[in-house]
């Protein structure tokens, strides 16, 4: 059975329904965040970069990120508004946060002391809301609320 190895709670700046998981250098990448960005696709991948599409245009999602030492226990996918699963190259071992406005945010993840490759499952809920308020206001904070999970591929 697989183990949780760390768990890292985290804000995410959203902007242009964006904010991606990337190389933690990115000097190396060959499309750097947000280069090649594809709207209203919930995942999108490139070397070294998961692209996330958030609901909302502009505000503060939170995420939850979790590594484990192999595939974690089954999601009950009917408590989620959207989820996928995609795979992830990390040439460091060690991938940062980051958003439109900011760039690259002080979150990093180790996920090895070396480089290697994830599968990396993504889900979220409160995206109706996050795009309502969005929409309304110009702001929905902590409405969108994601689940990152990394492990290393079999």
């Amino acid at each position: 059975m697989a183990e949780l190895i760390q768990r890292h709670q985290l804000d995410a700046d959203v902007g242009y329904n964006s904010f991606c998981f990337q190389e933690s250098d990115d000097g190396d990448l060959p499309v750097p965040y947000p280069d090649d960005s594809v709207f209203g696709q919930f995942l999108t991948t490139f070397p070294g970069r998961i692209d996330i599409f958030s609901a909302g245009h502009t505000h503060t999602a939170s995420v939850a990120v979790e590594v484990w030492n192999g595939a974690p226990p089954e999601e009950d996918w009917a408590r989620w508004d959207e989820h996928g699963e995609v795979d992830f190259e990390s040439t460091s071992g060690e991938v940062a946060l980051w958003s439109m406005s900011l760039g690259r945010t002080d979150a990093v993840i180790t996920l090895s002391d070396s480089g290697g490759v994830w599968r990396v499952q993504v889900c979220c809920v409160g995206r109706e809301e996050a795009e309502r308020l969005s929409e309304q206001t110009g702001t929905a904070e902590d409405a969108e609320r994601y689940l990152v999970r990394f492990w290393p591929k079999a």
